[in-house]
């Protein structure tokens, strides 16, 4: 036994002495290695000045599921047209035993349910049973890596098995904790990885896990697809191979056959080639237009060395994400039916961007090739060839105050691709979403739902039966409060007034959230 434990032993200290020879050749020969190195200059920090916010982290705490329906207390006047489920997703369980998820993504996906049915409002919310979920449960400890954390080796394992498994590449998590996307008809809970799984939107159980990688070319996609009036969905994800990285654009076909997989019939459309292979950037979602995919490529770099290495170094996917100001920020654009790509070199947010497309040797140099008469944006064309965009402002310095915009929504049912005037999201004037906002970009100027001690999730537009102006509907959002003496609830908007029509409170305790979908029966 002894001689065992001395060969063990010598084994250990051989593989960290190769270990530690291979770094400093990899060092010295390959500069790409000093990357995975701690970087010790000084980063400027930066406070913000706003003092006396309220607290908010019960919303930000492991919570119960509510697996049998609540009847909410309706207040004001839900339309009776109103029928169908608000969908809602987002972390609800941060700990195991004694282990705890070190970041806000990192949390199981626990949905949410409102189904809203002639006036009458009931909610559940069930786990959704991703692998992730299942393991760290049955183990009683955080056994799944997710973007801030790093799980740590199984103390059941031997010294040995223990160290070799800090040179294992981090598996992709399936903690669809993000949205729900739509495929051929189905509904799925969603994250930034491969795996996604389908729920019945009528009573949120798991139903099957799905890799996208057995039916096209990605190592993940958005949580965020796009979907056209045929129901076509178009989604984004990386590839990585030998010759680098790349960010494809996925359209799934609208229909399945009886005899069909899933998602059987998705294709790659095009791909955008990253200005740095082995940094490309992170994204969370693209844009699209009737006849074009449109997707920023901003200076929030993933080292990809890094990513490798991330479980031999002890640290999180997060940690390999860095911002690099010192780099311009790049519009692709692709046409979404024949895959011929644009690409042009503007900055800004948020701000509407004007992109000439048809671009020759004969293009006129610094002219002003934008012609749209309702917009100040400009576009021109330098004498390297390239093309430089000067977004338009679609806000006054009021919306400041507000602290800007987020989870921007529209018409989507009716406008999506097709232009638009208003648009709707979360004023952000504190840690979290803190209001509702309608904009007019015509008149760049907005209105807005506030209420003290609440704090509400995306709005979502659910349009008036056989609706004629733009805005002609409602607001679904989801309302919640730190406040204890608060019940959480769903709100619901006028969407041209932007006057409160009535509200359904809940007695149950609902953390913080992303994104959600309102689903018609």
């Amino acid at each position: 036994m002894i001689n065992l434990v001395k060969m063990s032993l010598q084994l250990f200290w051989i593989i960290i002495e190769d270990i530690v020879n291979l770094t400093t050749t990899a060092l010295k020969y390959f500069p790409v290695f000093r990357q995975l190195l701690p970087n010790t200059q000084k980063k400027t920090i930066y406070y913000s000045r706003v003092k006396g916010l309220e607290s908010i982290s019960p919303l930000l705490k492991s919570i119960d599921e509510t697996p049998q329906p609540i009847l909410a207390n309706v207040k004001g006047d839900f339309p009776k047209w109103l029928r169908g489920n608000l969908l809602r997703n987002g972390p609800g369980k941060f700990e195991f035993g004694n282990d705890r998820y070190n970041h806000l993504f990192d949390g199981m996906a626990l949905m949410h349910q409102f189904r809203i049915d002639d006036g009458i409002i009931t909610y559940i919310s069930k786990f959704l049973h991703s692998d992730a979920y299942c393991i760290n449960r049955a183990h009683d400890r955080i056994m799944v890596s997710e973007f801030g954390t790093v799980a740590m080796p199984d103390p059941c394992k031997s010294i040995f098995e223990r160290f070799t498994s800090r040179f294992e590449i981090l598996d992709a998590t399936d903690n669809g904790s993000v949205n729900f996307a739509l495929y051929k008809g189905d509904y799925y809970a969603t994250t930034e990885t491969n795996f996604i799984h389908k729920v019945n939107p009528h009573t949120l159980e798991t139903e099957e896990k799905i890799n996208l990688t057995k039916y096209i070319a990605v190592n993940g996609a958005t949580a965020h697809p796009h979907y056209d009036p045929d129901g076509t969905t178009y989604n984004m994800g990386n590839s990585y191979g030998k010759h680098g990285t790349m960010y494809n654009i996925i359209a799934v076909p609208p229909q399945m056959s009886d005899d069909e997989e899933t998602l059987q019939g998705a294709k790659i459309v095009c791909g955008f080639e990253p200005v740095d292979s082995l940094n490309p950037s992170y994204y969370h979602s693209f844009g699209m237009t009737k006849n074009y995919i449109i997707f920023v490529e901003q200076p929030l770099k993933i080292n990809v060395m890094k990513i490798l290495t991330s479980k031999l170094r002890g640290k999180s996917i997060g940690s390999s994400i860095n911002w690099d100001p010192e780099l311009n920020t790049i519009i692709h654009v692709a046409n979404k039916h024949t895959g011929e790509i644009y690409n042009t070199s503007p900055k800004g947010f948020p701000r509407r961007f004007v992109l000439p497309l048809n671009i020759c040797s004969n293009t006129p140099i610094e002219h002003n090739l934008n012609t749209l008469t309702y917009s100040s944006a400009s576009a021109f064309r330098r004498a390297d060839g390239k093309i430089w965009c000067e977004s338009e402002k679609l806000y006054t310095d009021d919306l400041l105050n507000e602290g800007g915009l987020e989870f921007p929504q529209i018409n989507y049912a009716k406008y999506n691709t097709k232009k638009y005037t208003f648009f709707y999201g979360c004023g952000a004037g504190h840690v979290v979403m803190d209001s509702l906002i309608k904009m007019d970009l015509e008149t760049k100027t907005f209105k807005i739902w506030k209420e003290k001690g609440y704090f509400p999730s995306e709005p979502i537009f659910v349009p008036c039966p056989d609706s004629v102006e733009e805005d002609d509907g409602v607001i679904l959002s989801v309302v919640i409060s730190p406040d204890q003496c608060k019940n959480s609830m769903v709100l619901l908007l006028d969407a041209k007034t932007f006057t409160e029509r009535g509200r359904a409170e809940v007695p149950a305790q609902m953390p913080f959230g992303f994104h959600g979908v309102f689903a018609k029966c």
